[in-house]
């Protein structure tokens, strides 16, 4: 390799992490526009998720099928992007499999990355038929259309090009061993990559050289775009998954969290000695209350990480009681809802130069609609079900509480009852003394 190549390889890898830099850091400055959330508490225990869920797939495997497939492309995929760090010393400074000296231990490697790189064009193409052949129902449901589901197609055609291309490279590169050509010295392991060497069977060196560096040059350059990719697809979850596990809310699923400010006013009035007429100090640099979520710079930083870390994978929907009784909650579509009025949100501060200007659009009304809310039964089967540990329901609670505290709006049903427990101190209409009359009807 000529230093023009060693050059124009410092190029190319130094724009596709530069970009890549520049869109974790709009990523990182979205999510920080959320209401700050204490989630250092248990260490340990948040650990022990993030090796279990995020490294281990322990809740993948719940369906065993889609488990054992994700698997295979998830450990395959990171484990044979270990070579790209031979690649990328290869790239700058002229070398050719740098690590050869390894010896049987550079053999089994990369006998191993062969391996799981067959398996993972075995799972993706059998993604590709459960996605648009089977098509299985939580894969066509109407709030997977669109940019969504297209999206889940090219990642799968993305990776099958680019495990192709992996053993395309090897078994001309086995080739050029077997004919010692050059500086292809003997080296590696080829048990896949060996049955696709005699296709070069024929040909004249020069152009088996010509695909052999043509496929090496695509294979590093696919890698670089696709992790670029990421920023626009609903795979940031092979990153964000790691923190997003470890973020998790530790709280048992059916303890709800108290509003502070709330919680504050209940006290007092549970003070036999507090003032009921005092009124507090003004604080002139007080920022004003608000009770819920309208907007994503309403609701926390770990739910705005929830929702860029969304799989949409559609297990929450599928699993979802009021989905299936045909109501148009969808907590797949809270999700991508959230994300996509994040980035819309994101967009607007970039384009009036680190300030959002309020564009009259809000994520309640324009993205979710009340009837979306509440259509959810808060009985967790989505937070159970999804595998990277993503609250649907918190993000859905707190815009309830919006609609309830701030706007009055709740369902008529549950405005008598709550009138009824302001009055009458119970659900029911009877009044205190009559309390009991039910039990005669």
């Amino acid at each position: 390799m000529s230093y023009l190549d060693n050059i124009l390889f410092f190029v190319i890898l130094s724009i596709g992490i530069g970009y890549f830099a520049i869109n974790v850091k709009k990523i990182l400055r979205n999510i920080k526009l959320g209401q700050d959330i204490n989630r250092s508490d248990n260490p340990s225990e948040r650990w022990k998720n993030m090796a279990m869920i995020a490294l281990g797939q322990s809740k993948m495997v719940k369906r065993p099928v889609a488990g054992i497939l994700h698997i295979f492309v998830y450990v395959g995929f990171v484990v044979i992007n270990i070579e790209v760090l031979e690649i990328v010393i290869d790239g700058l400074f002229g070398t050719h499999r740098v690590f050869a000296f390894l010896g049987v231990f550079y053999n089994v490697l990369i006998g191993s990355f062969e391996i799981l790189a067959l398996l993972v064009l075995v799972a993706v193409i059998a993604f590709l038929i459960r996605r648009n052949i089977i098509k299985l129902k939580r894969f066509i449901h109407s709030d997977l259309k669109g940019w969504p589901k297209s999206d889940a197609n090219y990642i799968l055609y993305f990776e099958i090009v680019l495990m192709s291309l992996f053993l395309i490279l090897n078994a001309s590169d086995l080739w050029l061993q077997t004919m010692n050509v050059h500086h292809y010295t003997h080296a590696g392991s080829f048990p896949i990559s060996q049955f696709l060497a005699p296709i070069f069977n024929g040909m004249n060196e020069s152009s088996v050289i010509l695909i052999e560096r043509a496929a090496w040059w695509l294979h590093i350059c696919g890698i670089l775009v696709f992790l670029n990719y990421l920023y626009f697809s609903k795979h940031l979850h092979i990153l964000l998954a790691f923190p997003n596990t470890y973020f998790a809310n530790l709280n048992p699923q059916g303890q709800f969290d108290n509003l502070e400010s709330v919680t504050k006013e209940v006290k007092l009035m549970m003070d036999p000695n507090a003032d009921p007429f005092a009124v507090p100090a003004p604080d002139d640099n007080a920022v004003p209350s608000k009770f819920g979520a309208q907007d994503v710079q309403d609701l926390n930083w770990v739910q705005l990480l929830n929702a860029y870390t969304c799989t949409e994978c559609g297990r929450c929907t599928s699993s979802c009681p009021a989905n299936q009784t045909g109501k148009k909650l969808s907590p797949r579509k809270i999700m991508m809802d959230t994300r996509d009025r994040l980035v819309e949100v994101g967009n607007n501060i970039d384009t009036n130069k680190g300030v959002f200007i309020p564009d009259g659009k809000f994520l309640l009304g324009d993205y979710i609609t009340p009837e979306e809310l509440w259509a959810c039964t808060s009985c967790n089967a989505c937070v159970e079900e999804c595998p990277v540990n993503i609250s649907p329901l918190s993000i859905i609670m707190d815009m309830r509480r919006y609609l309830v505290m701030e706007q009055s709006a709740a369902p008529q049903s549950l405005n008598a009852m709550m009138t009824n427990i302001e009055n009458n101190g119970a659900p029911w209409q009877y009044n205190q003394q009559d309390r009991l009359n039910w039990k005669n009807e």
